[in-house]
């Protein structure tokens, strides 16, 4: 199958006829072989039986139906291991994302690029609390993972799922998948695609998913730099916190035998026993995290490279 569209849906009763049939209207032109997986994630109101009636008129159409809500991460994961198309192509579901984009979409996939990210340039979005928060956190997403995008938070995007196979989603990371994906070796590249205002429904989005979205960068840097070789960050903050804890306990006996002040009156005696500590941990805690990397990569037959191709191998 050359396309598989996912969308999570949760709550948008009245856009899933609509969705069902921009998306037709999009692709059925195109001539490519697709299918729509609708993943409904846990909704309360009447979009399961919107979606059962068109899966109904449809066969490309395809439902996956949560226990609960499980978060848009979750629920893309699910769609993306259902997926069978060569190019899997995520969207939101509250019409605010243009079917008319996948086409576009697919041609720079076929320029040879792994990953192709929608920047939404025209966001009709409010200006303090959405659109100023994502122009903050795409510049810190960009900045710390080195893959840089204007727009992290648009959902549209085109995979090649080999890609997406060697990710693995969780917390809030479904808007990290080009920089995961980036450390793979997969080709990536962002285009302008369109952004529409809400027609119906309300936003699942807020402000309040900023402190989320940093956690998970965090965890995401941390993938990045340092998942085969946590030592080299822990050890290293272990041997400058160490080597201050040094300097102030030579302090403290400069203090004590040429200044005669004494040890136990001196506050540099607790910060060097505090530093000391805090370096011993450090080190410990990256010595602990390299025995489950290890138990991570070995346990379960996981390489630390990923080939593209071979010759002559026979």
């Amino acid at each position: 199958m050359d396309l598989s569209v996912v969308v999570p849906i949760y709550n948008e009763e009245d856009n899933i006829p609509i969705l069902h049939r921009r998306v037709s209207e999009a692709l059925e032109p195109s001539g490519f072989d697709y299918e729509l997986i609708l993943v409904d994630d846990g909704s309360s109101d009447n979009s399961y039986p919107a979606l059962k009636l068109a899966a109904s008129e449809d066969p490309r159409v395809k439902v996956i139906r949560l226990r609960r809500n499980f978060g848009q991460t979750a629920a893309m994961s699910a769609g993306f291991d259902a997926a069978t198309g060569r190019v899997v192509i995520p969207m939101d579901g509250d019409l605010q994302n243009d079917p008319l984009d996948i086409p576009l979409l697919m041609e720079r996939i076929d320029e040879g690029y792994d990953v192709v990210s929608g920047w939404r340039k025209d966001r009709k979005d409010t200006f303090i609390n959405r659109r100023l928060p994502s122009i903050m956190a795409n510049a810190m997403i960009s900045k710390m993972t080195g893959v840089h995008l204007h727009d992290y938070g648009c959902t549209l995007k085109a995979y090649r799922r080999d890609v997406l196979e060697d990710v693995n989603l969780y917390g809030e990371m479904h808007r990290f998948v080009p920089a995961l994906a980036s450390q793979v070796g997969a080709r990536v590249t962002e285009m302008p695609v369109r952004h529409h205002e809400r027609l119906h429904g309300t936003s699942k989005y807020g402000i309040s998913r900023t402190m989320r979205v940093v956690l998970d960068l965090m965890t995401v840097k941390f993938l990045l730099n340092f998942s085969t070789k946590p030592i080299q960050l822990f050890g290293k903050w272990g041997i400058y916190t160490s080597g201050f804890g040094v300097l102030t306990g030579l302090a403290t006996l400069y203090m004590k035998f040429f200044e005669n002040t004494s040890m136990n009156r001196n506050p540099l005696l607790i910060l060097t026993a505090f530093l000391l500590f805090m370096g011993v941990q450090f080190i410990v805690m990256g010595l602990l995290a390299e025995l489950s990397a290890r138990t991570y990569y070995e346990a379960q037959g996981k390489q630390i490279y990923k080939i593209k191709e071979k010759l002559n191998f026979g």
